[in-house]
């Protein structure tokens, strides 16, 4: 399978399989493909199902496979940011934000990703349900606004703010630290809590998560007085 990622700010991956290749897909994110392309719907599993739905993806998946020679399908991302392509490995894991998860080899697997520590998953700002992909192949994720990529070494920590951990290695862990000094968690505009990423491992950021665009562009709405 060749790729190609392109357009700017709301990119596209085209994807170009041999004969016989396929990709798996969340419903709606395909846009456009070779009519030698054959599309299967699938759940895979009664437990499947429910760990996407718990991670915030649909409950089936699209399989759409080459037919007759080479095929070509695209994938656009749903909201204006990045599309990154990873190369999993076998015995690789990433965890990554909910909705993540746009289009990947059939070799790939997506399942729900529990935080280990309750803070984390009620205060870090991905929630207590993440999503898990592993497997071998290659994948891609889409994320909000621009990425930012660092490696962190053992013991290494980054403190992000809330909303803007995309993804990351699953040798990291998450936390969360509160804002020291009630002057500062009150009236420091950055909230109570921050999310701590302690390495080894690598870690994608976001540079602007959907949660900050809203409330950026909330007060510029014409508001519904019931009239």
């Amino acid at each position: 399978m060749r790729y190609e990622i392109v357009g700017e700010p709301m990119p596209v991956v085209i994807c170009h399989l041999e004969n016989g290749e396929s990709m798996i897909s969340e419903r709606g994110s395909m846009v456009w493909m070779s009519d030698n392309l054959e599309m299967q719907t699938s759940g895979g599993g009664l437990g499947k199902v429910f760990g996407r739905m718990l991670s915030g993806e649909a409950m089936f998946q699209n399989v759409y496979t080459a037919r007759q020679g080479q095929g070509m399908i695209a994938f656009a991302s749903s909201f204006p940011g990045s599309i990154r392509a990873i190369e999993l490995r076998r015995g690789q894991s990433i965890i990554c934000q909910k909705s993540a998860f746009l289009a990947a080899e059939q070799g790939v697997e997506l399942s729900v990703f529990f935080q280990k520590k309750l803070g984390a998953g009620l205060f870090g700002g991905e929630g207590f349900v993440m999503q898990r992909l592993s497997g071998e192949g290659m994948v891609f994720v889409e994320l909000d606004g621009s990425a930012v990529e660092y490696d962190l070494q053992v013991g290494q920590r980054l403190v992000v703010d809330t909303g803007n951990l995309a993804m990351i290695d699953e040798s990291c862990s998450i936390d969360i630290v509160s804002v020291k000094g009630v002057k500062n968690a009150l009236f420091g505009g950055e909230g109570l809590f921050n999310t701590v990423v302690t390495g080894p491992g690598h870690v994608t950021l976001q540079t602007m998560p959907l949660s900050s665009f809203v409330g950026t562009i909330a007060p510029m709405l014409p508001q519904n007085n019931g009239n």
